[in-house]
């Protein structure tokens, strides 16, 4: 038997929206994103923290690739991003519908 490591994958027309229970918030005193939850808070990264609040919805994982590329200067994001996703869909930070 041959072992393979079927990662999830996350379409690219999936629209990402925060867990229930979760709320992004952009925290001052810190400088950055947070996810707060009634048992406590997430700190993310910048790069989590703008990927996070694309995840509205309405747009497809497509879409917010497109944005963050443009908005960074930045190619061929679609990989780190939906990596990313499976990582927050595994904690409940995000659910994706289609």
């Amino acid at each position: 038997m041959s072992a393979t490591s079927a990662e999830p994958e996350i379409a690219a027309s999936a629209r990402p929206t925060i867990g229930r229970g979760f709320r992004l918030q952009w925290e001052p005193a810190q400088q950055t994103h947070v996810l707060l939850y009634p048992e406590g808070m997430v700190k993310l990264n910048l790069s989590a923290g703008e990927i996070m609040k694309r995840c509205d919805g309405a747009r497809t994982v497509r879409e917010i690739v497109a944005d963050l590329e443009a908005s960074f200067g930045a190619a061929d994001l679609a990989r780190d991003v939906t990596a990313f996703m499976v990582f927050a869909v595994s904690k409940n930070w995000l659910v994706i519908g289609e």
